[in-house]
């Protein structure tokens, strides 16, 4: 795992698998967890890190409901999860379904953790809208299409953008089962604005990047949906991005937009 200082208020720590981003914002005497590293140990590590910095952890948010971005209860498990009201109302649709995918996980890589992940009933957070973090306020924008749920934080104190499973430089836009192309790129419409003037955006895989790079992935991923609407499998990848898990997930992609 590596952990990197963003401004004296964000840490961003990248985890060994898939590159999955965690988010340690704080304001004043409190700070919150945004989404989480994958491995035990990132999670122990992450614990330290949190207190060695002095950020206080009082609460976890999550992006959106996929498994990966939900274990900061191993780390913090007496904090309390919040959650966009799309993605509260998806984990209680598919109750049991992170456990399941992260068990099958760690069956396949030989994953052994100290118990079963527990997912308490998420606050419901309303978005568009805010969230106080001790003396700050995070700003709560919706954010669909890679999935049916899920928002983007905006710090504008620290002119981070934590955009979820968006704007990454090492993945394709990736629709889920429930996702829509349509829906991401309204998100994307939605979170130019603010990624023209970020200091720094952490996707939810790859790491933190600056705002320039992340402005640069958006015109590349808008280029890539409105291709893949129009064209389907025969959308060409951007460039930087064509390798071959990139190319599976954009036959998946391709298939789902078909169906629609």
């Amino acid at each position: 795992m590596r952990a990197v200082g963003l401004h004296p208020d964000v840490i961003v720590v990248t985890s060994r698998a898939y590159a999955t981003a965690a988010v340690l914002v704080r304001g004043g005497d409190e700070a919150f967890l945004i989404d989480s590293p994958v491995f035990p140990d990132e999670l122990d590590v992450l614990a330290a890190v949190a207190a060695q910095a002095e950020f206080p952890v009082v609460g976890l948010l999550a992006t959106h409901g996929d498994w990966d971005h939900l274990l900061g209860g191993y780390a913090f498990p007496d904090a309390p999860l919040g959650a966009a009201e799309s993605t509260a109302a998806r984990l209680i649709s598919e109750v049991g379904t992170p456990q399941r995918e992260l068990r099958a996980f760690d069956e396949e890589l030989y994953v052994t953790r100290p118990r079963p992940l527990s997912l308490p009933g998420a606050q419901q957070l309303p978005v568009p809208g805010h969230v106080d973090v001790g003396s700050r306020e995070l700003e709560l924008h919706p954010a669909e299409g890679h999935t049916v749920d899920g928002m983007a934080l905006w710090a504008p104190w620290a002119g981070v953008l934590i955009a979820g499973d968006y704007l990454s430089p090492v993945e394709i836009p990736m629709i889920s089962e429930g996702g829509s192309a349509s829906a991401y790129l309204a998100t994307l419409a939605r979170l130019e604005p603010l990624v023209a003037q970020a200091a720094h955006v952490v996707p939810g895989h790859g790491g933190a990047i600056e705002g320039e790079r992340a402005l640069a992935i958006l015109r590349e991923d808008r280029a890539y949906l409105e291709a893949l609407l129009e064209r389907g499998a025969g959308a060409p990848l951007p460039l930087a991005r064509r390798t071959g898990a990139q190319r599976a997930i954009h036959a998946k992609n391709a298939e789902r937009v078909s169906r629609h």
